[in-house]
């Protein structure tokens, strides 16, 4: 037990220094503050889709994730409840793409059907090249992070899947740090 929660501790430490690292780059630059990608309805979305919020929650999740996906109805519910408190919330679907980094629509069907059945009603967004980067620093899922309306990381990143009660506590102290 305490050689997993050693492991986990260090697999929190790296992630925090790696996404600090990415969240304090030079001026203009954050973890996602400059990217073009498409969301699981096929529209366009860059870092523009941070602007009109003071934060956002980036839950960071793959299909076979048990869970993620049981915390996604829980996330559903935060996004509405959040939504006009200046905080949005969403997804990155991180298991779409085939062996030669090409969306594989089978896998982007799949997370559709997921959202619709966890009720999960947020924006999610499919891997581009852009966000490469990002994804590679990720090891496991669910990952979840928070940037300003400029695409900077704020705060600590969080491995594995929190209840709602817990995310309401860290969306309000992470708030409370911008």
């Amino acid at each position: 037990m305490k050689k997993k929660a050693c492991l986990l501790l260090a697999c929190v430490t790296a992630l925090g220094i790696l996404f600090s690292s990415c969240g304090n780059s030079s001026a203009g630059e954050g973890v996602m503050s400059d990217f073009t990608t498409t969301d699981l309805e096929g529209n366009t979305v860059d870092e523009s889709v941070f602007a009109d919020y003071q934060m956002t929650m980036v839950n960071v999740w793959a299909t076979f994730c048990k869970p993620c996906l049981s915390e996604m109805p829980d996330l559903g519910e935060l996004a509405a409840e959040y939504q006009d408190k200046g905080v949005q919330i969403m997804g990155l679907v991180s298991d779409t793409l085939d062996m030669e980094g090409k969306l594989d629509q089978t896998q982007v069907d799949t997370a559709v059907d997921i959202v619709e059945q966890t009720k999960a009603d947020y924006r999610h967004l499919l891997p581009s090249e852009e966000l490469f980067g990002l994804l590679s620093q990720i090891s496991s899922v669910p990952t979840t992070f928070f940037v300003n309306s400029k695409g900077e990381q704020v705060g600590s990143a969080y491995l594995g899947a929190q209840s709602k009660e817990d995310w309401e506590i860290i969306i309000e102290q992470t708030l409370a740090e911008l």
